[in-house]
């Protein structure tokens, strides 16, 4: 039997790793590292090799589902569409555009959110569209974009290899990233310094030169700690903060209210190791700084990362090879889904929908008017849901009843809608609460592009066919504006057509094309006239908005705080061998060899305080909601900390996280809140749990 190996990207974390597809009798049998690449150089992580599991035929939705009786039926792509049309036309009638909206994805392609995002705003007349950055990395979008200009990573992933000291905050990258973490090790063996910032002892701290172990939600006082130190003593780097930087003095006098014996206090971290990290980021010839969701997912989310900008600007560590502020993206595409415009307030490439020169040249260019009104976030069209004021969602391979804060709030949110329409691969919690459910292509089964974290926009390549009747979401998207009668809108032939139209419309990607893309393995932008062959780090000469802002920012305590009721703190993790809400990777067996079932990791002091052995079936409460689960004993906790991850539906740890919000970004604190946590008795097994009225998935034939 013969075999055809097609080239593409891993659909799985943001790093963007290079792999071939093995197919054989339309089906892909296998995947290979690409040796040439030039992130991954011939590796892929666990997720990576489990690839044809997440894709392939089995359980996969390939017809258009309604949900007639509590019961799924297959029926045409011509009634399923005529019946979303006719809805969404009457909801615009009855109640306005701001009453309709679209999640996108950050598993699709670039291709498709840009049609996600033109289809709201050419089609529906709304701004409200969104998609999962809102719960990751949004905060880096908006503090990133007041301090530098960008909110994307300013160096390549290589530059690890390039750097005298490395700093990690709040980023798990050996589970997460493990390519980067990967190279992250390779630098430490070849002597580079390495500094972890993180409440858990995680594989990395365990091997860091300094592991800065702070107390959860601490991060602004560590920060501001670390600058009043290096002011002190004089490491700043003058010359740069003269040339490039303005808000010296004001950030200089603010940090100073943040002694060493203050932050040992408000962080738990010895003042010993605060001056040597001070010291050896500070005076690093070239250091690098990666930080993940442990910055962002915070009510202070947005303040943490200019915080962490502050430090390296102040410091002078960007702008150069080696340096850099480093946002770990979670997602395959959520840095492209982002420069897509596939966020509420901004067009493809940031440009603001606030700014009226930028709405003329869209409406222009796409032959409507397009909307002046500010758009909802994700969670925003939620809200207005429950208050009647919101009525149709097209959800894009996202399943915010796992992901999403909290749970019972989100499935209220649902529930109140007229219309749900949910766009997937497989059967997720939140396809089963939806009126329709159209069936989505893989990343194997399509032509287009994915962005990894550092910003390189690289091809993916159709290998075989979709299953059944299912489609590319932007084919769904045009073939949605015609049924409402605004085909003329959207009526590309190809992926390379949306691209090229989005690329006009861009500085950042106006240099870009396929043809180019496949020359050089992919192209970061911006790239562009100034910028032909792309742009391996940012910020070199000049920052986007003239001088890079130091912006004073203060500690804010968490939203919750542990008391007599709820005594744990709690935190969510990501795991290795699993990815999101799980619904690509626990279709595999071997990854579900590894962690089959939702855990919740404890501190074994406190198993022994409250009298728990290993594996223990428990309960676990927070003011929201309630779970159960099983223990499992980690000495990479500190006591009074419990943290569990969250791609296990039977166990969904959104049932517990609070919705309480970053008031820039809408950011939810996911990284804190307070449990309880009390033993099932020695017989009992945990109970998983489920949507709450227990919606059927079986499909009628």
């Amino acid at each position: 039997m013969s075999q055809t190996h097609v080239n593409s990207i891993c659909p799985f974390c943001g790093v963007g790793c290079g792999m071939c597809l093995v197919v054989q009798d339309g089906t892909i049998n296998a995947v290979k590292p690409i040796s040439a690449h030039p992130i991954s150089q011939g590796k892929l992580c666990a997720k990576g090799w489990n690839t044809p599991f997440g894709i392939n035929k089995h359980n996969r939705i390939t017809q258009p589902l309604m949900k007639k009786n509590g019961l799924f039926e297959t029926v045409t792509w011509q009634k399923a569409l005529s019946y979303i049309a006719k809805n969404l036309n009457t909801f615009i009638s009855e109640s306005g555009s701001s009453t309709v909206g679209i999640i996108s994805s950050a598993r699709a392609t670039n291709e498709d959110n840009y049609a996600a995002q033109k289809f709201a705003r050419a089609v529906l007349k709304t701004n409200n569209v969104d998609h999962c950055a809102r719960i990751c990395h949004s905060p880096s979008v908006v503090g990133l974009k007041q301090t530098v200009g960008s909110g994307a990573m300013t160096n390549s992933i290589d530059d690890v290899s390039k750097a005298d000291v490395i700093l990690v905050i709040g980023a798990d990258s050996t589970e997460n990233h493990a390519i980067i973490g990967g190279h992250i090790m390779r630098a430490k063996l070849r002597g580079a310094k390495l500094i972890v910032i993180d409440p858990r002892q995680t594989r990395l701290a365990q091997i860091a030169d300094l592991h800065l172990q702070l107390k959860i939600g601490s991060n602004i006082a560590l920060l501001n700690g670390l600058l009043n130190i290096i002011f002190q003593h004089n490491w700043q780097n003058g010359d740069f903060l003269a040339r490039r930087c303005e808000g010296v003095d004001a950030l200089k006098e603010h940090v100073a209210n943040y002694s060493l014996e203050k932050v040992v206090k408000l962080t738990g971290v010895e003042g010993q190791k605060l001056v040597e990290a001070a010291k050896l980021y500070s005076q690093a010839n070239a250091a690098f700084l990666a930080y993940g969701m442990g910055i962002t997912q915070f009510i202070s989310g947005t303040n943490n990362v200019i915080a962490v900008s502050n430090l390296a600007l102040v410091c002078g560590q960007i702008g150069r090879e080696g340096t850099g502020i480093n946002p770990l993206r979670g997602q395959n595409n959520v840095q492209g889904a982002c420069d897509m415009g596939s966020l509420p307030n901004v067009y493809p490439d940031y440009q603001s929908v606030a700014d009226e020169k930028v709405r003329a040249k869209f409406s222009c260019a796409w032959r409507t008017n397009v909307p002046k009104a500010p758009g909802l976030t994700s969670l925003g069209m939620s809200n207005q849901a429950r208050n009647g004021n919101f009525r149709g969602l097209i959800i894009f391979g996202e399943d915010p009843v796992v992901t999403d804060p909290d749970r019972n709030q989100v499935e209220l949110g649902m529930r109140a809608m007229d219309m749900l329409v949910v766009v997937e691969l497989f059967m997720t919690e939140t396809a089963k609460m939806a009126d329709v459910i159209l069936p989505a292509a893989s990343f194997a089964e399509k032509q287009g592009t994915f962005t990894n974290c550092e910003r390189r926009v690289q091809l993916i390549h159709k290998a075989i066919e979709p299953p059944g009747e299912a489609k590319v979401d932007w084919q769904i998207l045009c073939a949605l504006a015609k049924a409402m009668g605004a085909g003329n809108l959207m009526n590309w032939q190809s992926s390379e057509q949306v691209f090229d139209e989005m690329a006009q419309l861009t500085n950042s990607f106006s240099g870009m094309n396929y043809a180019h893309l496949a020359e050089r393995n992919g192209l970061q932008w911006p790239c562009n006239a100034e910028h032909p062959m792309g742009t391996r780090w940012l910020h070199t000469n000049v920052f986007p908005i003239g001088k890079g802002k130091l912006i004073a920012v203060d500690q804010v305590s968490s939203d919750e705080q542990p008391n007599a009721e709820y005594p744990f703190w709690f935190t969510t993790t990501r795991l290795h061998y699993h990815y999101g809400c799980g619904s690509m990777t626990r279709q595999s067996p071997l990854l579900e060899r590894e962690t089959p079932n939702g855990m919740l990791f404890i501190h074994p002091q406190d198993a022994v305080d409250l009298g728990l052995k290993n594996h223990q079936a428990v309960t676990v409460s927070s003011r929201r909601g309630y779970l159960e689960t099983r223990i499992v004993l980690s000495d990479q906790l500190v006591p009074g900390l419990l943290s569990m991850p969250y791609h296990f539906k039977e166990a969904p740890s959104n049932l517990l996280t609070n919705d309480a919000m970053d008031p820039t970004t809408e950011m939810p604190e996911l990284k804190v809140c307070a449990v309880r946590l009390v033993p099932l008795p020695d017989n009992q097994s945990p109970h998983p749990s489920s949507i709450s009225n227990n919606i059927e998935n079986r499909v009628v034939q």
